[in-house]
């Protein structure tokens, strides 16, 4: 069994003002085109379709084409939304696209008797299982889970972390550990061994104090676990469970990574999945400048001179006139900074700012202030469940 694991495409997404639509477009023909050389059995998309939960009728119009050209070479594509996205917006139309083998899950299970949604593909050796569990908050099925329970003031259920619910709901499917399983996630999964590369274009959806976190080992069961969330290619684990990463850069300091389509091959039962990495290169490129005034000026040569760019001067005499004749040279510039010995002295004798703390972060230290005490486990879950209750109203 052959798929493409895809996530986070950010469809609509602007970088300090500028479209990215023509780079968006780029990437997302050179997928297509890959799916017309390797012809895999399936393209999983895990999440963050859009970058907005009310995207634009231009983002609305991109990935729809996207969708009609998989669906033109008979490519079954499989989608779960992710934080970003809008459930209700993104299952607009499911049964007619589902005509088309376009299989999306918007929502976790919220009523008795519903389950996850499940996709069977066959290959030469037997069926797969694809199971797509889109984005969750504790609070999405905390009422299902204590309805099932049949304790619905039991404050275990009401106040379960995002690892607990997250294994409840899995528990709930029964997996067949024999059978072939496959997961699509949009989660914040963590290892033991390992911490996680994460980036500027996503920290502002990680919970702080880790609490949205989910150790891997709770996709055991799964042969390969696709997941969405993190902006950076990398394991979480174990080869098998990973994050593909998104297919363009949506920050200066993803600059290092190398975007690809991640092409899994599933073998037989037991077998490790085989990975391989198709590269994705958008029209221009996201990049750091550094050096003196002349140094960053003699670097602007065609076509890099058009690639969003961040540029830091290290010139100890601020030059004259330095900011029109960068725009001069580079036409897509996110920033211009100075770094030399006076702007660090400056920095080291300006009274140091007050840190904009995290709402979690902020209560402990008020409850600190206030009773002398740390917040105990369980009081730390009931404060992260009336977080997540008011981030739930602004959504």
């Amino acid at each position: 069994m052959k798929f493409f694991h895809l996530s986070d495409l950010h469809i609509g997404k602007q970088l300090n003002g500028w479209s990215l639509r023509e780079n968006q477009e780029a990437v997302l023909g050179q997928i297509v085109r890959y799916a017309e050389e390797y012809r895999p059995d399936a393209v999983l998309i895990c999440g963050d379709i859009y970058d907005k939960s009310v995207p634009s009728g231009e983002a609305y119009s991109i990935f729809g084409g996207f969708l009609e050209r998989l669906a033109g070479i008979g490519i079954p594509v499989l989608v779960i939304a992710g934080n970003h996205d809008s459930p209700e917006r993104l299952s607009f139309a499911g049964q007619i696209l589902e005509k088309e083998r376009i299989f999306i899950s918007s929502f976790p299970p919220s009523e008795k008797g519903e389950r996850l949604r499940r996709v069977t593909l066959s290959d030469r050796w037997g069926e797969v299982d694809f199971y797509l569990f889109p984005f969750m908050r504790p609070g999405y099925v905390r009422r299902l889970l204590a309805a099932e329970s049949g304790e619905q003031e039991d404050i275990s259920v009401q106040s379960l972390t995002y690892d607990q619910a997250f294994r409840l709901m899995l528990e709930r499917e029964e997996i067949d550990s024999s059978r072939r399983n496959v997961i699509l996630c949009h989660q914040f999964f963590v290892s033991a061994s390992e911490k996680p590369d994460t980036c500027e274009s996503e920290t502002a959806v990680l919970m702080a104090g880790g609490l949205d976190q989910i150790v891997i080992s709770a996709l055991d069961c799964f042969d390969y676990a696709a997941l969405g969330h993190l902006h950076g290619s990398q394991r979480v684990g174990r080869e098998s469970a990973r994050y593909c990463g998104t297919p363009y850069k949506y920050s200066v300091s993803e600059e290092r990574h190398r975007k690809a389509v991640v092409m899994v091959e599933l073998g037989r039962k037991g077998e490790e999945p085989l990975l391989s990495f198709l590269p994705l290169a958008g029209v221009q490129d996201v990049r750091k400048e550094r050096g003196t005034l002349k140094q960053v000026l003699s670097r602007a040569f065609e076509p890099s001179c058009h690639d969003f760019v961040s540029i830091v001067l290290t010139d100890e005499r601020e030059p004259a006139n330095f900011r029109e004749q960068l725009r001069e040279k580079y036409d897509h510039i996110l920033e211009i900074r100075i770094d030399n010995e006076r702007t660090r002295r400056r920095l080291e004798d300006e009274k140091e700012p007050i840190p904009v703390l995290k709402p979690m972060e902020a209560f402990r230290q008020f409850f600190s202030m206030i009773l002398n005490s740390d917040l105990t486990e369980e009081e730390e879950r009931l404060m992260a469940q009336v977080i997540e209750e008011a981030m739930e109203e602004e959504d």
